[in-house]
């Protein structure tokens, strides 16, 4: 495993990742953040606390599973999920950990749409590693990591972990 951001490095993209959130959209009056579970939702709670440290205001956060608008899993049988926060005419900033191929980021606009109009819908991750195959970019980035398509982006957090840092896996060590 070949780590390409510690703890430190993290919270730093996170910081400079929120202070873009916050610019982008002169502010956060409407704005929620969905993170996707497992850990974009650990980072849209973290970027909520960033948020609510700088500008004084708490925003709505939720955790999105959006495994019931995935196109590569069998969805029989799953529950449409429900989304706690309302998103009419809010802008969505859609939370992730790694941007790959675009089909998470797929899913998880189509949940979203599922559940009403947003007035724009955001892309935040902490790692971009390219390799799309589907025309989708990310508006805020905390780090791009160019990758072999065989290789494998790990982001390992705290809260779900017990460890911090974000790490390249190679075939051999898997």
């Amino acid at each position: 495993m070949k780590e390409i951001m510690d703890a430190f490095g993290m919270k730093r993209s996170l910081v400079r990742m929120t202070h873009e959130i916050i610019e982008r959209n002169k502010g956060v009056e409407n704005v929620v953040l969905l993170g996707v579970k497992t850990r974009g939702a650990t980072l849209a709670n973290r970027v909520a606390q960033l948020i609510e440290q700088f500008e004084g205001v708490s925003v709505s956060v939720a955790a999105f599973d959006i495994r019931y608008w995935r196109d590569d899993i069998d969805t029989a049988g799953l529950d449409i999920p429900q989304l706690p926060i309302d998103i009419k005419d809010k802008v969505v900033v859609l939370i992730d950990d790694v941007l790959f191929k675009g089909r998470t980021a797929r899913a998880a606009m189509d949940g979203i749409m599922h559940y009403g109009r947003a007035k724009a819908i955001q892309l935040a991750v902490l790692v971009d590693r390219g390799h799309r195959e589907l025309p989708i970019r990310a508006d805020v980035v905390g780090k791009n990591v160019p990758t072999a398509i065989n290789e494998d982006v790990k982001v390992f957090l705290m809260e779900d972990d017990g460890q911090e840092g974000v790490y390249i896996i190679t075939p051999s060590e898997e």
